[in-house]
């Protein structure tokens, strides 16, 4: 899977760079098509090269049940194969009896002896050595029996019958393990001497464990030579089914020998495809089917989500998606006897609705199973099931703000596709008991997998960029190290913030637009005024210290929190899209307040407002836009001199005006409508927020009584 991204990814990268040149002519048009024609042929290339094209015939069954196709009559002859579990117990069989070879090695027991000699030599004290003859001789003995190491005499001697080959010279001996030592048992052995037995005590001060050591060494070669052979002397069949033999008939109950000689006929159907050459007709069929269905599925895109192009990880994502399945199951069908039902398909339409909408969903869903059905048989089965799939998919899960929603969905695709299952079996058997419930297991496998769609969200997000509701969700949380610390060191900011987040998102939910992503990105849009806190009005306690500052120093001070926000966001790995909110929610304004002052205290000087000007760049999305309102507004608000609805209502439509007229949402697609609701929003919350409180009267019999 990794490697198949990297491949495309590499494709995306030449198709980027040649759209970088191209987008410098006057004409995007070529741009745009180059782009697409470059992913439908990649995409029809790799899954066209994949596709099973021999021919291959797979039978339908179940044992211990009828048998509900048409007469099965051999037109050749064929073995009939041994089962695996046939062959996996002989082969045991086999290795439990195997006799693996060790070569005795005399040098040890020189070598030892030797060191025995050095260590235990004339100036040792005289009772030691005497006993030195006695312990050479008794060394002598338990190496002429063999040594084995530790491990594989308890693993060989585990059985009390097993033996081995003992290699000595040109001859090899057969010898039961129980006959030879171990390290461990050679060390005991040496004080079962009588001479040496009477001084144990003494003589376990010297540590004689040192001079025993394996002499039999495993000639692992040799033995893995002589297994591998002794393991492919196995017989792979016991029969044969002879030219014209009737194999079973409809309604003949499916035994075990019976099923073992279908799969035997499917597998001498597949040699005998595997020599013949590939069809030039069956590549130019698949090339012209898998390229119709992705060319439409571009031209959907180019009608109803043209944007899409305007952004390489959204095309990327839904070619890599609509590629990526069809592969595997060529892969699954070409090489493996396993069901093509446990791939988890459904998750195409999760993660397509999850990052972008619920019709595209559809069509990318869509033409991803139409593809992957010509690599399968029974075709018309499993369309049904996996669009089936795919629409409980889409319509159970809206977004993935909850963990539970994966397992709600799982839940969804798996019953949907299980009743449509027996559905189809009742319209083709019309009896009960032509059930295949192996096909039931793999359906719940498949539900099963599905739940990989959660952690693979986040690889993802990763691989092309985007940001999940999910993660939304946890960067929301205002007990994360970052939005701890900005209520810590800036509290007036964090209030701000969310008093900011909440307007903001109002506003998105009534326009439809992303409510949480636009409160969290208010969250995160000031976290750079954690570096002077006390430099912004929201921070301070009576005390301004931009009074002893010149405007321009003023101006760059309060210009840099969006630089150090953004030093902040990459230094705590906040998503790109978060990073666009702190870029922009300021645009390519001016802090008017010090830039006008500077006019007025230099009116001799040239105008140059850049010094005043942040950086920018202006919104592009509606998100963007709303947060630039919401903050200036809400900022502005808290300089009234009195809260009435005539002064709020002529300060937010100043606000947004002055916006509007210095060209800040050109680039973003808000429309007049959504600015006029976003007006109504924020007069509306601004009032309830500033409203005056009520003067409860005084109770007139109680200050009676205190009289």
């Amino acid at each position: 899977m990794c490697h198949f991204f990297f491949v495309f990814s590499q494709i995306e990268k030449k198709t980027i760079v040649m759209s970088s040149f191209l987008r410098s002519t006057p004409n995007n048009y070529w741009r745009n098509l180059f782009t697409r024609v470059i992913l439908v042929v990649a995409s029809t290339l790799l899954i066209v090269w994949l596709l099973p094209r021999k021919e291959s015939f797979q039978f339908k069954y179940e044992i211990d049940k009828p048998w509900m196709g048409d007469d099965v009559i051999a037109k050749f002859k064929f073995p009939i194969l041994k089962s695996e579990e046939a062959i996996d117990n002989e082969r045991k069989e086999l290795e439990s009896k195997f006799q693996p070879y060790y070569i005795f090695d005399e040098s040890v027991e020189n070598k030892a002896v030797e060191d025995f000699n050095k260590a235990f030599d004339d100036n040792v004290p005289a009772p030691i050595a005497l006993f030195k003859p006695h312990i050479i001789r008794r060394l002598h003995q338990l190496y002429q029996r063999g040594i084995m190491n530790a491990p594989d005499y308890s693993r060989l001697s585990s059985d009390t019958t097993a033996q081995v080959r003992v290699v000595s010279g040109k001859n090899a001996i057969t010898t039961e393990v129980r006959q030879l030592l171990s390290t461990m048992n050679a060390y005991e052995q040496i004080f079962l001497d009588e001479n040496l037995a009477e001084r144990r005590s003494l003589l376990l001060k010297y540590d004689l464990n040192q001079y025993i050591r394996p002499n039999l060494i495993l000639d692992k070669t040799r033995s893995d030579q002589e297994l591998k052979e002794l393991l492919n002397s196995i017989a792979p069949a016991d029969g044969q089914v002879e030219n014209g033999q009737k194999i079973i008939g409809r309604g003949e109950i499916i035994d075990a020998h019976t099923a073992r000689i279908l799969h035997s006929l499917e597998n001498e159907l597949a040699n005998r495809n595997t020599g013949k050459s590939e069809s030039l007709t069956t590549i130019a069929g698949q090339t012209i089917y898998v390229a119709m269905l992705i060319i439409l599925f571009t031209v959907y895109l180019l009608l109803f989500r043209r944007d899409y192009f305007d952004k390489s990880r959204n095309i990327l994502m839904l070619y890599s998606l609509i590629t990526l399945f069809p592969m595997a199951v060529a892969l699954i069908v070409r090489y493996t006897s396993l069901s093509v039902y446990l791939l988890p398909f459904a998750m195409v339409a999760i993660f397509v609705r999850i990052f972008l909408d619920s019709r595209t969903a559809f069509m990318a869903h869509t033409t991803m199973v139409m593809i992957s059905a010509s690599a399968v048989n029974y075709q018309e089965e499993f369309f049904i099931i996996e669009m089936v799939a795919g629409m409980a998919a889409i319509f159970s899960l809206r977004d993935m703000s909850r963990r539970s929603q994966v397992f709600s969905a799982m839940l969804s695709v798996t019953l949907c596709t299980m009743v449509m299952h027996y559905a189809l079996t009742l319209i083709h058997s019309d009896q009960e008991t032509a059930i295949s419930w192996s096909r039931y297991f793999h359906l719940l496998l498949n539900g099963i997998f599905l739940l990989l769609a959660y952690p693979l969200m986040f690889l993802i997000e990763k691989m092309f960029g985007f940001t999940s509701d999910v993660t939304l969700f946890e960067l929301s949380d205002t007990n994360k190290d970052l939005l701890r610390e900005l209520s810590e060191v800036a509290p007036g900011t964090f209030q701000h913030s969310i008093t900011v987040g909440n307007l903001a998102a109002e506003i998105a939910n009534k326009i439809g637009a992303n409510g949480l992503l636009v409160r969290t990105g208010a969250l995160y849009h000031d976290i750079g005024k954690m570096s002077n806190p006390v430099f912004f009005t929201e921070n301070q306690a009576g005390v301004n210290p931009h009074d002893k500052l010149s405007e321009k120093k003023s101006a760059q001070i309060i210009i840099s929190h969006v630089t150090e926000g953004i030093h902040l966001a990459e230094k705590n790995g906040l998503p790109e899209v978060i990073k666009n909110f702190i870029l922009t929610h300021h645009g390519t304004g001016t802090t008017k307040y010090f830039y006008i002052t500077y006019k007025n205290n230099h009116p001799d000087e040239p105008d140059n407002p850049d010094p005043f000007t942040y950086p920018g760049p202006n919104p592009s999305t509606r998100e963007q836009a709303l947060l630039m309102m919401a903050d200036g507004v809400e900022a502005a608000s808290r300089s009234l001199n009195e809260y009435t609805e005539e002064s709020i209502s002529q300060l937010v439509n100043r606000m947004i005006d002055n916006m509007v007229n210095e060209g800040y949402f050109i680039e973003c697609p808000i429309t007049f409508r959504d600015i006029v609701v976003a007006k109504q929003v924020l007069i509306d919350r601004l009032r309830s927020i500033y409203h005056t409180r009520i003067q409860y009267p005084e109770n007139k019999e109680e200050t009676t009584k205190e009289k």
